[in-house]
């Protein structure tokens, strides 16, 4: 018999997450049976805390339920031959430290993962962040070489990606972050220009300064303000993506305005959101690629790292005030 512990939301978000949010259980689970639903026992070694959890858990959760999340795992004890034990898959489990599967929701690590790549890399840039930043870049932006491109939050799991794919693809690449580190960061892996939107005295002075004749593609992960102000720097035919808009997941009132409109019909730009679940059937694709990106470093990665299973709470609080760098992940 195994007993796992869970957070649980025991509180919806009023603002702010805050820690007593949150109440950590114990659940006793069964033992696994032959014949039966119940074939596989894993254990979760790290777990995902992401942006989109803060409107997701409003939108999909009820007070009480296990936090949604991501998680890469290992096979304890297996009753499925298709699953070997000591195996690592990435599941969609919330935050648990143990959990019993069937197997269907589980993908196992790609067969080619080398041995010394963190398999941690599964729950970043070789998996979900990574995959966001592939497909939003390719199949929303359509980026073509020598266009400019411009990310928000640049330093954050899938902007960081979004800025080094666009320069593996011929292109120029301007990116924002909230702090010095993380600017010098940003250049660090490639970025022709960053700044901090903390410390500059006008947001359009420094977009049109990192790119005085404009931007070709924008990959928005902020919303908010900082769109308002960037969409009247695209260029003519310009590509919004809109991935995120973490500057207001946290509002109790809705901000309102300026408006889009003026400036995409004078620009006639194309703005469209998407969810990166749309491109399941080519997940394999993006997995390869990005793995093998990561391999050749080309593509580089950073995560900020969280100990132990009991701050799970306290690594998505951080994650949302933006004091990670690179993917943020909890070590169980």
């Amino acid at each position: 018999m195994v007993i796992a512990k869970a957070w649980v939301l025991k509180k919806h978000f009023d603002g702010f997450p805050k820690t007593s949010d949150f109440d950590l259980k114990k659940i006793e689970l069964p033992n696994l049976k032959d014949g039966g639903k119940q074939k596989l026992l894993l254990e979760s070694v790290f777990l995902s805390v992401d942006p989109y959890m803060r409107p997701y858990s409003q939108r999909d959760m009820k007070e009480g339920d296990i936090m949604i999340g991501t998680q890469v795992a290992r096979i304890v004890e297996s009753k499925n031959p298709a699953f070997v034990v000591g195996a690592f898959v990435v599941g969609d489990r919330g935050w648990r430290t143990h959990f019993i599967s069937d197997g269907k929701d589980l993908q196992l690590l790609p067969s080619s993962w080398p041995e010394s790549l963190p398999k941690s890399l599964a729950l970043g840039t070789v998996g979900m962040p990574g995959l966001t930043a592939y497909f939003g870049l390719l199949e929303v932006c359509k980026m073509k070489p020598g266009e400019t491109v411009l990310v928000n939050a640049a330093a954050g799991a899938v902007g960081s990606v979004v800025g080094q794919i666009a320069k593996i693809g011929g292109c120029k690449v301007v990116g924002c972050a909230g702090s010095d580190d993380k600017v010098t960061y940003l250049k660090t892996i490639g970025f022709d220009e960053a700044f901090n939107y903390k410390t500059v005295k006008s947001l359009d002075e420094a977009l049109h300064k990192a790119s005085p004749d404009g931007y070709d593609c924008f990959f928005d992960n902020v919303g908010g303000e900082f769109a308002c102000v960037a969409i009247n720097q695209m260029k003519k035919y310009g590509r919004i993506a809109v991935c995120g808009a973490i500057s207001q997941y946290n509002d109790s009132v809705p901000q309102k305005g300026p408006y889009v409109q003026i400036p995409m019909i004078f620009k006639e730009l194309q703005m469209e959101g998407f969810i990166v679940s749309r491109w399941n059937n080519r997940r394999e694709e993006g997995l390869r690629a990005l793995l093998k990106w990561v391999v050749e470093g080309k593509v580089k990665c950073h995560e900020q790292v969280t100990e132990g299973f009991e701050n799970m709470p306290m690594a998505f609080i951080g994650m949302l005030k933006g004091e990670n760098l690179g993917k943020a992940v909890v070590k169980v």
